[in-house]
């Protein structure tokens, strides 16, 4: 039995569920996905060897690698079709707020009632801090902060009036206008940050249902791309999944890397630079 879950966002559990089906019927084993309990529980039992595969936060993934002690391997990460990604795996941070506000850019946002989803997140909290550090903004910018647990809740949060703005996962967004088009007209982008590497799928080194099924991290690399490739796709997976090993690697030592709450460390300058929302 190789057990499957996600740390994304809930809304998009109906195709990690699918996947997992999908990887089983690749490799001819039974499959579980994990998805009865908070993402914080699914990464601590990633890291314990009790999930199999998950699709993790690539600042989970970086600070995973950077640690030392990490016991995961990376399998891929996502392309998603909308042509903004231009066929590569990254995905952005999109700044939006109310459509009848009168916010028109990011600068515009200070003093304002800010949302974020939670402090593990890259897209809706780690890039904005260096978003700011880079700006040289001054410590306490937005006017209110408040930590909202989600994406989804983030942009409830902004439909409601309750905060002015917040930093969306794009893909998150994407979904959520899909399930409900009439969002696109409620709202505005007033800023884009990015592109960041995607979320990465990642298989714990732990795990001895993988290692009885025979699933090492090539086979699971393989079962996850399309059935019936050539040679030719075979070695261009293969260069894709290199770059983006490589994009993660300088990602990992030039990008923003949290130590603590609320700080963000550049890890490439001898004297950390931090900023505080508050």
């Amino acid at each position: 039995m190789l057990r499957f879950s996600s740390c994304q966002a809930e809304i998009a559990e109906s195709f990690c569920r699918a996947l997992s089906a999908f990887i089983g019927e690749r490799l001819g084993v039974s499959t579980e996905f994990i998805g009865e309990v908070p993402w914080q529980e699914r990464e601590r039992l990633l890291d314990c060897g009790q999930i199999d595969v998950c699709w993790i936060c690539g600042l989970s993934y970086v600070r995973k690698r950077n640690s030392g002690e990490s016991h995961i391997d990376l399998l891929g990460a996502p392309v998603m079709k909308n042509p903004r990604y231009a066929g590569k795996p990254v995905y952005y941070s999109d700044v939006i707020v109310r459509a009848e506000s009168s916010f028109r850019t990011f600068d515009d946002l200070c003093g304002a009632a800010w949302a974020y989803n939670e402090p593990g997140s890259h897209s809706g909290y780690n890039l904005i801090r260096y978003h700011l550090v880079a700006a040289g903004k001054r410590n306490g910018y937005f006017g209110r902060v408040v930590e909202s647990g989600s994406h989804q809740e983030s942009l409830r949060m902004i439909l409601a009036g309750s905060i002015d703005a917040s930093a969306i996962d794009s893909t998150v967004l994407e979904l959520d206008v899909a399930r409900n088009p009439s969002i696109i007209e409620k709202i505005r982008t007033i800023a884009v940050l990015g592109p960041s590497p995607a979320p990465p799928w990642v298989c714990s080194s732990l795990s001895s249902a993988g290692c009885s099924a025979g699933s090492t991290p090539e086979v699971f690399r393989d079962a996850f791309g399309p059935a019936g490739r050539t040679n030719t796709e075979r070695r261009r997976n293969l260069a894709v999944r290199a770059r983006l090993g490589r994009r993660l690697r300088s990602y990992s030592r030039n990008g923003p890397h949290c130590r603590n709450c609320g700080v963000v460390t550049d890890v490439t300058a001898s004297h950390p630079v931090s900023y505080r929302f508050r």
